[in-house]
């Protein structure tokens, strides 16, 4: 894989309000398919949401560029009807969803760690001639 494919993972954290966290589900249920289609075709990849019960949002996605994606998406019409939609839905938002959300470093990966470790084990080690 080149390095112009290398797929970030981006994770995310919204707050819905309380009140609305069953419309909230709904919604997504049974997302807009131009609004499925936008989002692949834009590179938001393996996208996931999970919501608490308090309305603690987490969202995942794996992205070549979260600039890009985020460019992609702004671009296209279905997206700015969505966000108009869904802005209501969530607490202290600084702009919209899909650019206001707070992104969580991520300090752990299992599969990284354990590509790691193989590529260290598969070094050449130097011994001593002495």
């Amino acid at each position: 894989m080149s390095s112009s494919d290398t797929q970030h993972r981006v994770c995310f954290q919204l707050q819905v309000k309380p009140e609305l966290i069953p419309e909230y589900r709904r919604r997504h249920a049974a997302v807009w398919p131009d609004m499925l289609l936008a989002l692949k075709s834009t590179g938001w990849n393996n996208y996931s949401i999970f919501l608490r019960d308090d309305g603690l949002l987490i969202g995942y996605f794996e992205t070549a560029s979260l600039a890009a994606a985020q460019a992609g998406m702004a671009a296209t019409e279905v997206n700015a009807r969505w966000q108009a939609e869904m802005g209501d839905f969530f607490v202290a938002l600084d702009g919209a969803p899909d650019t206001g959300f707070l992104p969580l470093t991520e300090i752990f990966n299992l599969e990284d760690q354990l590509d790691s470790l193989a590529a260290a084990s598969a070094a050449p080690t130097e011994r001593s001639t002495t």
